[in-house]
């Protein structure tokens, strides 16, 4: 597929649960487009004196704007309500139109964090009750089939996109050293060299067969 011929959007938000997923998920489609007006929100670990500074650094990089809310993010992952959720997310994004967001699947990346889920069912009300602006909305499709395998691109998303190596070596490199993942780190082993999402138009309701609403 050849994205940049295909990929006709110009503001472009990407919502994430934590400081390091706009990369592992969509770092790719973000480094391919430069001339998109990229804003990156995310709802966790703003006060955290390591991973927000990495956060900021990562923005830079890609040449978007952004900001980090401080939602919980314990380790015994206690839920926050959705209103809680949708709160944080109006409260940090810009409230403008755009032409596409890009989050969580409400069914998560991997097996399992609810923080992922939590963001992604939020996304799902807020665009679905037109609270929030945008002409699409893409959930990340990616699944680790209970733990079997590291997370990796569902092939038959509406979206799959093949990085080119070059491409997937800033990504990995963002990973290592810009977060400074160890190479044997979950995140490395994981960064995908394919992306995929599930995509849905104005109006139309965040339900598929990929069972990406639950």
């Amino acid at each position: 597929m050849n994205l940049k011929r295909e990929f006709n959007f110009k503001e472009i938000a990407v919502i994430v649960a934590h400081p390091d997923d706009e990369t592992l998920w969509a770092g790719g489609m973000i480094l391919m487009n430069p001339q998109c007006n990229w804003t990156i929100i995310c709802l966790c670990r703003g006060k955290d004196t390591d991973r927000a500074p990495k956060f900021s650094e990562a923005l830079t990089l890609y040449g978007a704007t952004g900001a980090m809310g401080n939602l919980d993010d314990g380790p015994e992952q206690s839920p926050i309500p959705q209103k809680e959720m949708e709160t944080a997310i109006r409260s940090l994004l810009p409230p403008r139109h755009y032409d596409l967001m890009v989050t969580h699947s409400p069914a998560g990346e991997y097996t399992r964090h609810k923080r992922h889920e939590e963001t992604g069912r939020a996304m799902s009300f807020l665009w679905e009750q037109k609270i929030i602006d945008s002409g699409e909305l893409w959930f990340f499709a990616y699944d680790d089939y209970n733990k079997t395998v590291y997370p990796e691109a569902v092939r038959h998303a509406d979206r799959v996109i093949e990085l080119p190596e070059d491409i997937w070596l800033k990504k990995y490199a963002m990973i290592t050293r810009t977060y400074g993942f160890s190479k044997d780190s979950f995140e490395a082993m994981t960064t995908p060299a394919t992306e995929s999402f599930w995509c849905f138009n104005n109006g139309e309701k965040t339900n598929h067969e990929s069972n990406a609403v639950i």
